[in-house]
């Protein structure tokens, strides 16, 4: 049995995560408790569960990050969903969120070979207290112990005795033999620790474990037969852990890698049937057997992978993914996994996701502490939910050096220009209802000027006037008698043309007396 508690939130992110997965149809609500105000309105939406569960934790102002959000899963299908409801109600009640009135989600998840539960209620019980969270992951494994009916010590005693009767070379190999127990094995000056759950259950001298080492001759055989199952079984899983579990079902063996999860640099082979263990590297190399080759095995890990991420932190960005599918030779562009030369689609619901989380760091890099400034910035950010944005709890120092700065723009009076000298500062001048902000969208500063005081005013150019620029009124002109000039005789036509010298006329209007007769 494992309890996760994972990330809390301000925002309430796990009912929509918990929602997108009923909408692919891999999921299910299996209980709302204390919701009667959102079902009385009809069938409950995401907004609605979400909505409600951030009002009910505004009880308690104190508490920025009220979401609870744990995932609670067995082994393999060892247990109903019923009866993995019923532990989960238990369980809840031990950690002190059960009292009358406490608002629950429970979400059931088909998308793994475990049977597993999603809770989302709030750290804010009915009587506005906080929930108490003091040494809350070492407690929770208490409670599963406790639950569970399992006498911790008496448990990691059995299991000890147990591995004892497993041949090993090592205490590498030994340490192997309680990690398939649940166990984590380490040495500390003279002293072998065993620890499960987070906690220390027993201590054991190191120099008792020189007895318990069995050298002889490895059976030859059995490593050869094992070489050729891992083989067979690698080509036809689509990763490591895929292969574990096939193994371990078919053959009743555990492979237990060494290293980083993404890369291990070795492993060991711990025989249950035999009782033996072997040197991995004696068996199959690991290059050789992590050789997962088929494309649609790849693209499929790395979708699972992806998927993981969103589970760990659902307002997780496009850049955060890329840093952890690096790592894997990989990385996303324009909604496309690219891996080794060949690409595919990234799921829309995750494009869908990463342009939203994309947009919600470009504004929460602004630092807004205050709803107006929010607002504005989600209108610039392509219409995004101002309540997917967590404010800022302080100004930053940035901040307070603009601020500074804005002020020695304002109160100097031979700036008449404001608004070209806040332009040449890298600030735009937006208005928003009753507030005007000056942004820097390079340096990502937001400054709410109405809030701040600032003379509006100074915003409109100002003209400054001096006594030289200060129009005078202009004399009038005199009025003089208008003379008209005399024409020169060769231009114009004068009254004594006809008997300039030069004639150009028509000769026979003379000759025909015509003139005459006029």
């Amino acid at each position: 049995m494992i309890a996760t508690i994972l990330p809390g939130s301000a925002n309430f992110h796990a009912v929509g995560y918990n929602e997108r997965k009923v909408s692919k149809g891999t999921a299910r609500l299996l209980e709302i408790l204390n919701f009667e105000r959102v079902l009385n309105f009809g069938p409950p939406t995401p907004d609605k569960l979400r909505d409600y569960l951030i009002e009910y934790s505004e009880r308690n102002g104190r508490i920025k990050k009220a979401q609870f959000h744990l995932a609670i899963s067995c082994k393999g299908h060892e247990m109903t969903e019923q009866q993995l409801l019923d532990f989960a109600h238990r369980y809840l009640k031990e950690m002190g969120y059960m009292e009358p009135g406490q608002p629950i989600l429970v979400y059931s998840h088909y998308d793994t070979e475990n049977t597993h539960l999603h809770i989302v209620t709030s750290r804010i019980a009915p009587d506005g207290k906080k929930i108490n969270d003091h040494h809350e992951r070492r407690r929770s494994q208490e409670v599963i112990d406790r639950i569970l009916g399992e006498d911790s010590k008496k448990k990691v005693e059995e299991d000890f005795e147990k591995a004892k009767q497993y041949t090993f070379k090592s205490f590498a190999q030994f340490k192997a033999i309680m990690n398939t127990m649940g166990y984590s094995i380490y040495q500390k000056d003279d002293t072998v620790y065993f620890k499960k759950g987070g906690k220390v259950q027993m201590k054991v001298p190191f120099a008792d474990f020189n007895d318990l080492y069995k050298y002889g001759v490895t059976d030859r055989a059995r490593a050869r037969q094992l070489r050729s199952i891992l083989r067979k079984y690698r080509d036809t899983c689509s990763d490591k852990e895929e292969l574990k579990k096939e193994i371990k079902a078919k053959f009743g063996v555990d492979i237990v890698f060494f290293g980083k999860k993404d890369k291990p640099y070795g492993y060991i082979l711990v025989d249950h049937s035999t009782k033996a263990v072997f040197h991995g590297a004696r068996v199959l190399a690991i290059d050789e057997l992590l050789d997962f080759c088929t494309p649609e095995e790849r693209f499929n890990r790395i979708d699972r992978f992806i998927d993981d991420l969103f589970t760990q932190n659902p307002k997780i960005t496009q850049g955060e993914i890329f840093d952890k599918l690096r790592r894997h030779g990989a990385y996303i562009k324009k909604g496309v996994v690219h891996f080794n030369g060949q690409t595919r689609p990234l799921k829309q619901f995750m494009v869908d996701a990463l342009e939203r989380n994309n947009r919600i760091k470009w504004i929460e890099s602004f630092n807004p502490m205050t709803d107006e400034e929010r607002d504005i910035l989600c209108k610039m950010g392509k219409g995004t939910q101002p309540d997917l944005v967590t404010l800022s709890t302080s100004r930053n120092a940035v901040y307070t050096s603009s601020l500074a700065k804005l002020h020695s723009i304002f109160n100097d009076p031979n700036i008449t220009n404001v608004r070209n000298e806040l332009r040449s500062e890298g600030f735009i001048i937006k208005t928003d209802g009753d507030n005007t902000f000056a942004i820097d969208f390079n340096r990502h500063i937001i400054i709410n000027l109405t809030a701040e005081g600032f003379d509006l005013t100074r915003l409109q150019y100002q003209r400054q006037q001096t006594q030289q620029q200060q129009q005078k009124p202009k004399p009038k002109n005199k009025t003089f008698p208008r003379v008209r000039t005399l024409r020169d005789a060769g231009v114009g036509h004068g009254e004594n043309r006809e008997w300039e010298v030069g004639y150009k006329g028509n000769y026979d209007r003379i000759d025909d007396e015509t003139t005459l007769k006029r």
